[in-house]
């Protein structure tokens, strides 16, 4: 089964973003919008931009605190932010332990799989959430690779981040393609040296144009 046309033919290696990409991110909250109530969407979308937000902000001012913690202390001002009743905060963080893999991640992996290509995770995630993510989601066998940000200590973008997965792969960046439905996330990669494709699934429009992605799909079904 052929390649998406726009990804370059020296590609020997796919890697994914995990909280996003592979995982629905929303899903956790959507696992109690009936008790959350008409607030669960707005609440989500929120402690997701918080997650990311602090993320970014520890990173470029030297510090480090893992994912998990991050993924805490941006649910607690979600929760302020929309009185959401603190009885669901244990509720929530252990459903963000088994976030609902989108339908098609597990079919995608096994043809890239079956037509040779090398396939692995390069995630923000703590090393154990991730761990806990891919197993609960059924796909940890199709992955070559599962790397977290833990062994370098800085988020994505960071060019540190991404150096993972060449040393990890022994490949150069070229021979990559990273698959991200974070657009900042493929524009790193893209800076870094690898091919990109972005999985805009909520049909964002275009952003950093200087680093462009080989190609925009709506869904991982995209990439073959």
């Amino acid at each position: 089964m052929p390649l998406h046309p726009d990804i370059g033919d020296g590609v020997r290696a796919f890697v994914f973003d995990a909280y996003g990409t592979i995982f629905d991110v929303h899903s956790a909250v959507m696992r109690h919008a009936a008790v959350i109530g008409p607030q669960a969407q707005p609440m989500s979308d929120l402690w997701r931009a918080k997650q990311l937000e602090y993320s970014w902000v520890l990173t470029l001012a030297g510090r480090w605190r893992n994912f998990w913690e991050l993924t805490e202390d941006a649910l607690d001002v979600a929760l302020a932010r929309f009185d959401i009743p603190l009885f669901l905060k244990p509720e929530l963080m252990a459903a963000y332990r088994t976030l609902s893999a989108y339908p098609e991640t597990r079919g995608v992996l096994d043809r890239l799989r079956a037509e040779g290509f090398r396939t692995g995770v390069l995630s923000n995630g703590e090393t154990t959430m991730l761990h806990q993510a891919v197993a609960s989601a059924g796909v940890g066998d199709a992955l070559d690779h599962l790397w977290s940000v833990d062994v370098v200590e800085v988020f994505k973008p960071n060019p540190q981040v991404y150096r993972l997965a060449t040393d990890g792969f022994g490949l150069s960046p070229r021979e990559i393609c990273l698959v991200s439905s974070n657009r900042w996330d493929v524009a790193g990669a893209v800076a870094f040296g690898m091919q990109a494709v972005w999985v805009n699934r909520a049909g964002h429009p275009p952003e950093y144009p200087d680093l462009a992605p080989r190609a925009v799909v709506k869904d991982l079904n995209g990439l073959l």
